[in-house]
């Protein structure tokens, strides 16, 4: 996908010239070396860095070979000290009725079809530190629902498909590597507290930065294509119609889930204390969760988020915030520092 940019590499470009698949997939991978060494520096201690890759195929002088981005990446990664945690399979939905490359029916020429990607899971260090007691209750507000935790946290991702790629342009679709909103949304939510600051290196059309506004994170992001600087303005300008449905969405799937819970018969222990509704845990009975209330571009790439009481989340959300947000709710911003 992003061979041109590789292959302004010289020792790239002649590996690939030579066909010498190995040693291009090699030089390949120490350009993006340089771009995890960086978000070790940057994270903070215990903070998560998260990787969306799947391997690649190719075939170069008639030979063809899969090609493990993400054993590469692991091991690089590994190498510069960051901890692995459990992974994630994400397997993509299909509908194609011929699940296999190579050459039909006959053995041993079909090749196994790749219907899978990695989400790599790593952390800068030990466990992050909660040591003030504003951090404290921001993890507390922060937390996640205890039927979205079982959801969320197994190892093998079904309900996501792919995404369309927003753009009509075939060169600029073909340079993105667009994944859906709920796959970023779910990742900040898991791994990041409210307030935190969210890092994409790779924006392109900048559905993380996007996901991270929507969850009350401030957000950081890089793209070297000055074309895809539209199709992330309009993902701003998407926050908050967007983040509406998706938070109307979590509260009543929870409250759903809470009457399902209570015809079965089964035990409910806990009040949430901001809507007043039933919960699971105790964890989770500070959770809340900021409503997207309006967004401004207010210098060039650079969007600020302001937010409405979490309490507004049992109206009709999915309506046009027409409120003002409170002032004791501090402004998130999504920091576009693109190409200045």
């Amino acid at each position: 996908m992003w061979d041109s940019l590789f292959r302004q590499n010289s020792a790239v470009d002649k590996a690939m010239k030579a066909a010498d698949g190995p040693r291009a997939f090699e030089r390949m991978h120490r350009q993006l070396d340089k771009v995890w060494a960086e978000i070790k520096r940057v994270l903070i201690p215990g903070g998560i860095a998260c990787i969306n890759i799947g391997d690649a195929t190719r075939t170069l002088k008639d030979e063809f070979a899969l090609y493990s981005n993400h054993s590469r990446i692991l091991n690089q990664m590994l190498g510069i000290g960051f901890t692995n945690l459990p992974n994630i399979l994400w397997r993509k939905q299909t509908n194609a009725p011929n699940k296999f490359m190579g050459s039909g029916m006959m053995p041993p020429g079909a090749y196994v079809t790749l219907e899978h990607e990695y989400i790599l899971i790593f952390r800068k260090g030990g466990k992050r530190p909660f040591l003030k007691p504003s951090e404290k209750v921001n993890r507390r507000q922060s937390a996640f629902f205890w039927e979205e935790r079982n959801h969320w946290f197994s190892d093998v991702w079904m309900d996501l498909k792919g995404t369309r790629q927003k753009t009509g342009d075939k060169q600029l679709r073909a340079r993105s590597g667009a994944y859906p909103f709920e796959l970023a949304y779910r990742l900040i939510s898991m791994f990041s507290v409210m307030n935190d600051t969210v890092l994409d290196p790779f924006l392109g059309t900048g559905t993380t930065i996007m996901a991270a506004m929507v969850a009350g994170r401030n957000s950081a992001g890089y793209e070297l294509d000055k074309a895809f600087q539209p199709l992330i303005a309009e993902s701003g300008n998407q926050v908050v119609n967007l983040g509406r449905q998706r938070i109307a969405e979590r509260i009543k799937d929870h409250q759903q889930f809470i009457r399902d819970r209570q015809a079965a018969g089964k035990p409910i222990k806990y009040t949430n204390s901001v809507y007043d509704f039933p919960v699971i845990t105790r964890q989770e009975t500070e959770l809340m969760i900021l409503l997207p209330h309006q967004v401004q571009e207010t210098r060039k790439n650079h969007f600020t988020v302001s937010y409405e009481t979490p309490q507004a989340a049992l109206t009709d959300i999915t309506a046009p915030a027409v409120t003002s947000p409170p002032a004791e709710q501090p402004e998130k911003s999504g920091q576009l520092n693109l190409f200045d």
